[in-house]
């Protein structure tokens, strides 16, 4: 059988990486703001502390993790996932356990500031999507799309399982059920899977031919436009370069407009349902919607990026979740909330993929890690923004109306300023 014909037959390695890559998501989401969201009555009414205060908690994880981000991105350039997620599972496996023996509220707040946060910074997506774009051009939406289920999948699931787990056993048992999972699902397989990069694999990207990439994106690749761009953007950058680049900038504000109202809405909107006159398990369905149509259209957005220009498919997300967002906001009725947040999880199913890709695509697989810390750190200042923001309105006017009607004219804005981005000039060496 010839070489080729075999390496066209051979599973491709890459999809290992994918797979940790999707449990990696899977147990992020325990950190995640919808997830905290089922806690917020409870441990505000345990603590004592009002939904103001109770929120900066989430705001200084965005914070720290905003922060790390430019030092945990070179990291993963020079090394790779391996050691990063598996140390990370360890941190933040323990600091769920400890949180489950929390007495007070700057207890779980110092915990979830340290151990927590800061060993999901080593673990989640930014470690995850940067491996995943090294080992994918051709497939990268998809193989992005795929990880990334396993936030989808959890962000279904996880609501009503905490919300049940509360009920049936209280909070700070459901905390160290999480915090056995993490350990369980990612530090084994981080060791054993992860590796840097196809290349130190003698592998290319995608598992394809060596005669299909050699190192230089020519015509004769048979690539199509975009993914020539993919190729062409395979070039060092420098901070100060990367800096300098306008894409650069209106790419991370863009996504970090968004981010403070889809950071926001995810604390807040289990409290949201509540307070409008409906039951804790309707609220905990309205999480599980959200995640279940963010799930179902991840893969289409996907493929979606792999074939349309990424910022007309960004732009088109923004709007669908304003669409959502507005039918909210417009009634109360129980049909017409889950219809607009099932419309709204449509859109944001394409919010990781299509950020990730736009950045992989505009700035290359070579120094993602340090251009994605730098973006990373720019748009957690802004999502830092939005658990208060939610929090702090609701305290001043006893209700979330003000801070929805600003989201969906913060979505409005990131939809027609992500088409101002234009892929940065700069030859390679």
């Amino acid at each position: 059988m010839p070489a080729q014909e075999q390496s066209k037959q051979a599973f491709f390695y890459g999809w290992y990486i994918v797979g940790v890559g999707f449990l990696s998501y899977l147990v992020c989401s325990f950190n995640l703001s919808s997830t905290l969201s089922v806690f917020v009555k409870p441990l505000t009414e345990d603590f004592g502390v009002s939904r103001g205060m109770f929120s900066l908690l989430r705001t200084g994880e965005i914070l720290i993790g905003g922060v790390l981000a430019p030092l945990i991105g070179p990291l993963v350039d020079r090394y790779s996932g391996r050691w990063l997620m598996a140390i990370g599972a360890l941190a933040a496996g323990a600091g769920f356990l400890f949180l489950s023996q929390a007495k007070e509220f700057w207890q779980f707040l110092l915990l979830r500031w340290s151990l927590v946060t800061i060993g999901g910074a080593f673990m989640c997506s930014m470690v995850v999507t940067v491996t995943i774009s090294r080992w994918f051009i051709r497939k990268r939406g998809r193989a992005i799309a795929i990880a990334s289920l396993g936030q989808g999948i959890a962000k279904v699931g996880i609501p009503l399982l905490a919300a049940s787990l509360f009920v049936w056993l209280g909070w700070r048992e459901t905390w160290a059920i999480f915090g056995i999972l993490t350990l369980a699902l990612v530090v084994g397989p981080a060791v054993i899977f992860m590796r840097r990069s196809p290349e130190e694999m003698g592998l290319q990207p995608d598992g394809a031919p060596v005669s299909c990439f050699n190192g230089v994106p020519g015509a004769k690749a048979g690539l199509s436009a975009s993914e020539h761009l993919a190729v062409a953007a395979d070039v060092i950058w420098s901070r100060a370069e990367v800096l300098r680049t306008q894409a650069f900038w209106l790419i991370a504000v863009t996504f970090g407009v968004a981010n403070v109202g889809v950071v926001g809405l995810n604390l807040h909107v289990f409290a949201y349902v509540s307070d409008i006159g409906y039951p804790a398990m309707a609220a905990a369905t309205v999480l599980s919607i959200i995640a279940f149509t963010q799930l179902s259209s991840t893969l289409l957005w996907g493929f979606l990026s792999e074939r349309v220009d990424v910022r007309k498919a960004t732009m088109l997300m923004f709007l669908i979740q304003t669409l959502g967002l507005s039918l909210v906001i417009a009634t109360t009725g129980l049909v017409a909330v889950y219809a607009g947040f099932f419309i709204y999880g449509v859109g944001l199913g394409g919010s990781q993929v299509l950020q990730e890709i736009i950045w992989a695509n505009y700035f290359g697989r070579i120094s993602l890690g340090r251009v994605r810390g730098l973006g990373f750190l720019i748009t957690q200042f802004f999502s830092a923004g939005g658990p208060p923001f939610f929090g702090f309105l609701f305290d001043l006017t006893k209700s979330y109306l003000l801070s929805f009607t600003l989201f969906t004219l913060a979505l409005v804005i990131s939809a027609f300023l992500i088409l101002l981005a234009r892929p940065p000039q700069k030859q390679a060496k």
